[in-house]
């Protein structure tokens, strides 16, 4: 069991963020929000024997809960991850390119390389690929060498895949490693472990400053499989647009919404989402872009300092 500090002299959270008077970050067009939509690309990264684990998925399908299969395939759950691959991840992009939207996918190293004519597509669309891991799996107790080894597996294979090298991470059910082997492997730009905050920040990572471009769990489509969360999809996109008003109405924010292809991607979800964009289309004060262009104007807008300590 790790040594907990004493928390009367050490306690590595940062409560303060930047206050009450947080910086400008001078949106291109003076837009009052920058939006960044997120696609989870995970199918067939999850849970399976088909990889090597000892069971199947039981996380984010269309029903909640229950236990692995273990030694075998569980083929009902498969199925439904491969719906996002074969159908859901093909209609988010038509209701994007119809729109003429970009989005930053968050892809498994895996799932892409069990389906290299998506990843193509996406960077085809103008889409931005960022990492998601090698595989769909909670990272916390793997070994430090072997999460080493899969951040450099799933950066190469995406390179080699897309054409153009992953300047995001994310891992999502991250190690208390993760930010510095990302930080150390040197080919990213900005990571996303974080929900902490409405704007990018810096953290001290080995003494150099970190750019954290801090990600959702609440304006996402993961709710749809998880108790409590949105049962209808009028739902998720009331919640998508009261999000949305209230930080155009502070000005000077960041709203990230994450979806996932076999969640969002299905008929009566879709149509929500395309509501949205529609409703965001309409909105001039709006800046869509992916999480890189994000992170590469706050790198020039603000550049890179530690301000928030070592976490």
């Amino acid at each position: 069991m790790a040594t907990i500090p004493d928390p009367k002299t050490f306690y590595p959270r940062d409560f303060k963020g930047y206050g009450a008077n947080p910086p400008d970050p001078q949106w291109p067009n003076g837009a009052k929000v920058a939006l960044s939509f997120v696609l989870n690309y995970e199918e067939g990264g999850e849970n399976t024997v088909l990889n090597g684990d000892a069971g199947s998925e039981i996380y984010l399908n269309e029903v909640p809960g229950g236990t692995p299969v273990l030694g075998e395939r569980n083929r009902s759950m498969e199925s439904q991850f491969d719906y996002g691959a074969r159908a859901g991840a093909w209609r988010v992009m038509r209701l994007f390119q119809q729109r003429g939207m970009t989005f930053t996918v968050y892809g498994v190293g895996r799932a892409l390389e069990l389906n290299p004519e998506i990843a193509r597509a996406f960077v085809d669309q103008g889409h931005e690929v960022a990492s998601h891991a090698w595989r769909w799996i909670d990272y916390h107790n793997v070994p430090e060498d072997v999460e080493r080894a899969e951040i450099a597996r799933c950066y190469d294979t995406i390179k080699a895949l897309t054409g153009k090298a992953p300047t995001g991470w994310y891992t999502g059910r991250f190690s208390p490693n993760t930010r510095r082997l990302v930080a150390e492997h040197g080919g990213f730009l900005y990571d996303c472990d974080a929900y902490d905050d409405d704007l990018p920040y810096y953290v001290d990572v080995a003494g150099k400053p970190r750019l954290i471009i801090p990600y959702t769990l609440d304006a996402n489509d993961m709710k749809f499989g998880v108790p409590p969360g949105f049962t209808a999809p009028g739902g998720f996109e009331q919640y998508l647009t009261d999000a949305l008003t209230i930080l155009r109405q502070e000005g000077g924010r960041m709203l990230s919404i994450g979806l996932h292809a076999r969640i969002v991607g299905r008929p009566g979800r879709a149509m929500a989402l395309a509501r949205f964009l529609d409703h965001v289309a309409s909105c001039p004060d709006v800046w869509v872009a992916t999480r890189e262009e994000i992170a590469r104007h706050w790198m020039k807008v603000h550049p890179p300092h530690v301000a928030n300590g070592n976490r």
